[in-house]
C-alpha cells in the first residue's frame, strides 16, 4: 500500500499514512486529537487545520468545505480534517480551537522576593477648579498640583490622556488620579482616588508565549495565562523561521500577526480573568529569544542567521505599546529587555537579573533548556553566555513517540533493572502504570524522554555508546520494520492502539541534544577555570519538570552535588515580571547584557572533541562521583 509522509503541528507528530485516509484519520492514527463534534460526517465543520506545506497533495475541496471555509481562509491553507484526503507528503496545523485536548503549558508565575519600584506610579491630586481669575489650562493647572504635592518636575502628557483630560477632572469634581511612567509622562488620568495599577510581563518562547497580569501597587500576579506559540506552523525553531521570513516576501509580517495576535489573545484572556479590561494595563514588559524579539518588533531577523549573527540593537527599548499592535491602555508603554547576542537574547537577560548570578560567590551553571539550550556560567568576577542548537528533541519533536506536555503524555518512567518492566505516569493522571492498568497514554512529552534513556541506561538495556546491548533479554526489545525499539507502553495502555516505543534513532537524538548542551558546558569551563561547579539551575518551563538525577545520568551536565541542583521554573518570564516591578531590574539588565561575555561555540576549536565525548553516557571520560555508584568512563565503541 502506498503511504505519504504527514506532519502535524505543533504536536510534532509524524509518521507515512496510507494514501486516500482523511486528515483526520490521519491524525486519530498519530494520537492527534482534532475536534469533531459530528464524528467527521462533514456537518459541524469544527475539524479545521492548515496545510502549511504540500496544499496540491490534498485531495480537491468538497462542497461541504466551501460552506464551512471562507474564500480568504482557502487561499491561507484552511482544510477540513474530515473531507480533506492525503495524496502525497504534507504539513498540517491544528489550530488551537480545534485542539480537542488543551496542551499544558508549564510556565507558571515562581516566588520572586523583590523591592516594589515599577516605572508606572499613581499620585492621586484635588486641584483648584479654574475660575475667571485662574483660567489655567487642565494640563498645566494638573503639571503644577503635581510639582506642588510632589515635587515632581513638568511631565509631558501623552495625547491620548489629553483628549480625556477635561473629562476626567470634571467628572471627579477635580479630583483625579494621575498615572505616571518615570515621573516623566502621564499615561492615564483617572476620576477620584485609584489605588491600584496594572502591568503585564510578557515572555515570548519559540514554543510556548507566557503573560503575567500584575498589580504594580501590591507586586503580587493577579492572573497568569500561556499559550502556544502560533509561529510554530513556520517551523519548529529559530532558523526554520528565520528561513521562512527569508524566503517569502510577507515572511516577516506572517510571523509577527501570528505572535501579536496571540499576545493580543492573552491579554483578552488575563484581563478577563481578573474581572478587568485590557485598557487597565500600563505598562508591558516583554522577553524573548533574540529571533523572537526581532519578529515581535518587525524588524529583519534574517542577519541572525547568518555569520557573524549580528542583531539590529543590542540596548533596552521603550516603545508605546500601541505602536505595536497591542490592545492595551493606548498611552502604556512597553518595555523591551536587552539582548546579549545573536542567539543569546533577551529571554537570558531576564534569567540573568531574576536569579542573580553577578552577585554570587558560588560558581553556577545555568541551563534554560528549550528548542535552543541558553547557558549562562560564573559568578560575580566573570559571566560567560553560550547557545547551543540542542533542536527540538528534548521537547518531544522528531522522537518517534515524542509529543509536547499535553495530558496523555507520558512524564516519567522508571524501568526495573531485573525484571526490565516499565512504570510511568501521565500528564493528568498522578498514578502510576501498571498498578493502576488503564489507558490512556499518547505519546511521551520531554521530561519522559530524559528519563526514558536515562532508565534504559541504568538498567543495562543500552550501553555507554547508545547502542541497545544484544545480550538483553526482554520481550520489550523487539525489532520492527528493521530497526530496534523498546516498548514503554504495550498498546492496551495507550489511545493508539499500538505500543509506544523508544527507537535506537530516538536515542540517537536525545545523545545529540544533550552532547550539545554538556560540550558547551565543558568549555565554558574551561574558560573560566572551573573544575567542578558549585550549583546546577535548571531553569524554563521544560526544565522545571526534568528529573535532575535522570538528567544528570543522562549527562545534560557535568557532576555536580545533586543537592545542588534545582529547577527554578521560568525564570526568563520572572526576570521579565522583576523588571515590570522594579525599575532598577531594568538598569541591572542594561549593564548585565553588556558585562557578560558571549561564547560563540561553533568557533571553539575544541568544541567537537568535546562534543564526541559528551555523546557517551554519562560521558566518555568525565567521572561523576555524585551520582549513586561509582563514576563512569567509557570503554566501549564511539557512538554511531
Amino acid at each position: 500500500m502506498k503511504k505519504h509522509q504527514v506532519v502535524f503541528q505543533p504536536s510534532g507528530r509524524r509518521s507515512a499514512v496510507p494514501a486516500g485516509s482523511t486528515v483526520l484519520e490521519a491524525a486519530r492514527s498519530l494520537g492527534v486529537d482534532i475536534e469533531s463534534v459530528c464524528g467527521g460526517t462533514r456537518s459541524c465543520g469544527k475539524c479545521r487545520v492548515v496545510c502549511e506545506a504540500g496544499t496540491a497533495n490534498l485531495s480537491p475541496f468538497t462542497p461541504e468545505e466551501c460552506r464551512f471555509i471562507e474564500q480568504k481562509e482557502r487561499a491561507e491553507g484552511f482544510r477540513l480534517a474530515c473531507a480533506a484526503e492525503i495524496r502525497g507528503n504534507a504539513v498540517l496545523f491544528v489550530p488551537e480551537e480545534s485542539r480537542r485536548s488543551t496542551q499544558t503549558i508549564r510556565k507558571e508565575a515562581g516566588k520572586l522576593p523583590i523591592t516594589l519600584n515599577p516605572a508606572v506610579r499613581l499620585f492621586p491630586v484635588k486641584l483648584l477648579p479654574p475660575d475667571l481669575t485662574d483660567p489655567r489650562g487642565d494640563y498645566e493647572r494638573l503639571a503644577a498640583t503635581l510639582a506642588e504635592c510632589y515635587h515632581l518636575p513638568r511631565p509631558t502628557i501623552d495625547h491620548t490622556v489629553l483628549r480625556e483630560l477635561p473629562g476626567v477632572l470634571r467628572q471627579g469634581n477635580w479630583q483625579a488620579t494621575a498615572a505616571l511612567w518615570l515621573e516623566r509622562e502621564i499615561v492615564a488620568i483617572y476620576p477620584g482616588e485609584v489605588e491600584e495599577a496594572y502591568g503585564l510581563a510578557v515572555d515570548i518562547g519559540s514554543t510556548t508565549v507566557a503573560a503575567y497580569l500584575c498589580s504594580l501597587s501590591a507586586g503580587t500576579v493577579i492572573a497568569a495565562e500561556s499559550a502556544m506559540n502560533p509561529q510554530v506552523a513556520y517551523g519548529e525553531d529559530v532558523i526554520a523561521r528565520i528561513t521562512y521570513a527569508t524566503e517569502h516576501p510577507d515572511g516577516l509580517e506572517s510571523l509577527r500577526g501570528a505572535i501579536i495576535g496571540c499576545l493580543n489573545g492573552l491579554i483578552r484572556s488575563v484581563t478577563k480573568s481578573a474581572g478587568l479590561a485590557p485598557g487597565h494595563i500600563l505598562e508591558v514588559t516583554v522577553v524573548g529569544n533574540t529571533a523572537m524579539h526581532h519578529i515581535f518588533l518587525g524588524v529583519d531577523p534574517r542577519p541572525l542567521g547568518v555569520a557573524p549573527f549580528a542583531p539590529a540593537i543590542h540596548r533596552s527599548l521603550d516603545i508605546k505599546a500601541r505602536d505595536l499592535g497591542l490592545a492595551v491602555h493606548p498611552a502604556a508603554n512597553c518595555h523591551v529587555l536587552p539582548v546579549e547576542a545573536g542567539f543569546v537574547g533577551a529571554d537570558n537577560v531576564g534569567v540573568l537579573i531574576a536569579l542573580e548570578p553577578y552577585r554570587r560567590e558560588e560558581r553556577v551553571l545555568i541551563i534554560d533548556v528549550g528548542t535552543n539550550g541558553e547557558l549562562v556560567m560564573g559568578n560575580r568576577t566573570k559571566l560567560l553566555s553560550a547557545s547551543c542548537a540542542t533542536g527540538p528533541a528534548l521537547e518531544g519533536a522528531h522522537i518517534s513517540f515524542g509529543m509536547r506536555a499535553a495530558p496523555g503524555a507520558i512524564e516519567r518512567i522508571r524501568i526495573d533493572s531485573e525484571t526490565r518492566e516499565v512504570s510511568f505516569k501521565i500528564i493528568g493522571d498522578e498514578r502510576w502504570r501498571p498498578e493502576f492498568p488503564l489507558a490512556g497514554a499518547r505519546g511521551i512529552c520531554g521530561s519522559g524522554i530524559i528519563d526514558a534513556v536515562a532508565e534504559l541506561y541504568r538498567a543495562g538495556i543500552i550501553d555507554q555508546s547508545g547502542r541497545f546491548r544484544s545480550d538483553c533479554q526482554t520481550p520489550r526489545l523487539r525489532t520492527t520494520d528493521g530497526r530496534q525499539e523498546f516498548v514503554i507502553a504495550w498498546p492496551e495502555e495507550t489511545q493508539l492502539d499500538k505500543a509506544i516505543t523508544i527507537s535506537q534513532q530516538d536515542v540517537r537524538s536525545v545523545q545529540l541534544a544533550k552532547g550539545a548542551l554538556y560540550a558547551g558546558a565543558k568549555l565554558m569551563m574551561k574558560r573560566l577555570g572551573i573544575a567542578m561547579l558549585d550549583r546546577v539551575i535548571l531553569a524554563g518551563a521544560f526544565g522545571s519538570y526534568i528529573d535532575k538525577k535522570s538528567a544528570m545520568l543522562l549527562g545534560v551536565f557535568p557532576d555536580c552535588d545533586l543537592d545542588h541542583v534545582s529547577s527554578v521554573g521560568n525564570a526568563a518570564g520572572d526576570g521579565a515580571r522583576a523588571a515590570l516591578l522594579n525599575r532598577e531590574k531594568r538598569r541591572d539588565a542594561e549593564a548585565v547584557a553588556r558585562e557578560v561575555e558571549y561564547l560563540e561555540l561553533t568557533l571553539a576549536k575544541d568544541f567537537q572533541e568535546e562534543f564526541m565525548a559528551a555523546m557517551f553516557i554519562p560521558h566518555g571520560a568525565d567521572a561523576f562521583p555524585h551520582l549513586p555508584g561509582p563514576g563512569t568512563t567509557a570503554t566501549g565503541p564511539s557512538p554511531g
